[in-house]
């Protein structure tokens, strides 16, 4: 069905028609279009980081990292329980192995158990900023630094969480903080490892481009179509980001002490507006029928059929799944927008 207020909608009021216009006019469209580059610099310029390499997808985004850190079959790679099944199969693409590690009452990895999955085949953390709140990392980092690991950042719902890691990957994908529709970008202080993803990303072309491949690389490669909406959107970053804290203050205040709501912690930066309720699927539906569109929580990675493990039940990503869903999060929601969604929540939850 069309809901009248859905979970996301693209904020695409600046100057991306102009520059695709532009790139569309010029003939680049292709990878070689100069606003790939033109948004990779941006990016890593707003982040105060100094390379950015774009590619196809958030996923592609990681794989990339992990491939340019020399990560392969033999590996182990501490991945989250609670994250986008994505985090994982980027580890198994490369042919490693995702070590999964149980959340926390916040949705990220609980740190505290991350030491105790670290064995001789450890070689990385992939920390991910769950729905913009930014992990623990500090303790991330004392922990890489104290084994000789490398940390990759999952960074796909957290545009504005500033990168500490080797390598933080981002999606734009139509639903993040900022699109390009479809792609990722990773950002990095290490030349080399700018270098090494933006190979990867074209197939591992020779400079002379004579069609001899030393090395199994992909086409991740982005458009400059793609690049031209992204960097429209990094231009208004900072705007977004300020009205995405002002969706998340109204929400925080018409949900305050509901029965059967249980409002999760502040974020760093407001992806999604996610919270947890006792008869979920039953407001689910009373949302539903009023149009405004619910999403559920992940559920754990040893539930998912790739990576089965029968001790999902026990875990707190388990917990949470059970019970949380997401509120319709996008720049374009007004004040009265989130009074008629707030409202029917209220109305749920009070019979009034």
């Amino acid at each position: 069905m069309d809901f009248t207020h859905p979970v996301s909608r693209p904020s695409l009021d600046g100057r991306e028609l102009e520059y695709v216009t532009d790139a569309v006019s010029s003939g680049w469209i292709s990878s070689q279009g100069p606003y790939v580059q033109r948004f990779e610099e941006a990016f890593a310029r707003w982040n105060g980081v100094a390379h950015g390499v774009a590619c196809s997808s958030g996923t592609s985004a990681l794989t990339l990292a992990l491939r340019a850190l020399g990560i392969g079959p033999g590996d182990e790679v501490i991945v989250p329980e609670f994250t986008m099944v994505a985090s994982a199969w980027a580890v198994t693409y490369t042919g490693a192995t995702p070590v999964f590690v149980d959340c926390g009452d916040d949705l990220n990895i609980d740190v505290t158990r991350i030491e105790e999955k670290i064995t001789p085949r450890t070689r990385a953390i992939m920390p991910v900023h769950v729905y913009g709140r930014r992990c623990d990392m500090d303790a991330v980092m004392d922990l890489a630094h104290q084994y000789n690991l490398r940390v990759v950042e999952d960074s796909a719902e957290a545009h504005g969480v500033r990168p500490v890691g080797d390598i933080a990957c981002f999606s734009l994908f139509a639903n993040k903080i900022i699109t390009a529709g479809e792609g990722g970008v990773c950002l990095t202080e290490d030349p080399r490892l700018a270098q090494q993803m933006a190979h990867l990303r074209a197939m591992a072309f020779t400079r002379d481009h004579s069609f001899l491949h030393k090395k199994l690389a992909y086409n991740f490669r982005m458009t400059a179509m793609q690049g031209a909406v992204a960097l429209a959107q990094v231009e208004r970053l900072d705007e977004i980001l300020a009205t995405r804290r002002e969706i998340e203050a109204r929400y925080d205040a018409g949900l305050k002490d509901l029965p059967g709501i249980t409002l999760m912690p502040a974020r760093d930066v407001l992806w999604m507006y996610d919270l947890r309720a006792e008869r979920r699927e039953e407001l689910r539906a009373h949302l539903d029928a009023r149009g405004v569109e619910t999403r559920l929580f992940f559920k754990p990675m040893s539930r998912q059929p790739g990576y089965l493990d029968p001790v999902w039940p026990t875990l707190n990503a388990h917990r949470f799944s059970e019970d949380g869903l997401y509120l319709p999060t996008h720049t374009g929601l007004t004040a009265a927008d989130q009074e008629y969604i707030t409202g029917a929540v209220r109305e749920f939850c009070t019979g009034s």
